[in-house]
């Protein structure tokens, strides 16, 4: 079984967040990184929430927002295509 990775972002008021990742990949389209994690937590209709965000292999430190539908829609289908493999 594999491991599950995780990382924490401390917010300005000291709170620390933890998110596991669910997965990371570099779009040649875009030539960008991205990362798709979750807090585990629920929506109101019982979904996992589910973020993703830009990153940066020179700078661990730092997220980007997701900028583009098209970007958005390329995260829906490899997330398709992940949940469809857990069935």
């Amino acid at each position: 079984m594999e491991k599950e990775q995780t990382f924490k972002i401390v917010k300005e008021d000291g709170t620390t967040l933890v998110y596991r990742i669910i997965m990371a990949f570099k779009w040649s389209k875009t030539n960008k990184n991205y990362l798709v994690y979750t807090d585990d937590t629920l929506d109101e209709n019982g979904n996992l929430n589910i973020y993703a965000s830009i990153y940066y292999l020179d700078d661990d430190t730092k997220l980007d927002p997701v900028e583009t539908e098209e970007e958005w829609n390329e995260i829906d289908n490899r997330l398709r295509i992940i949940s469809n493999q857990d069935v």
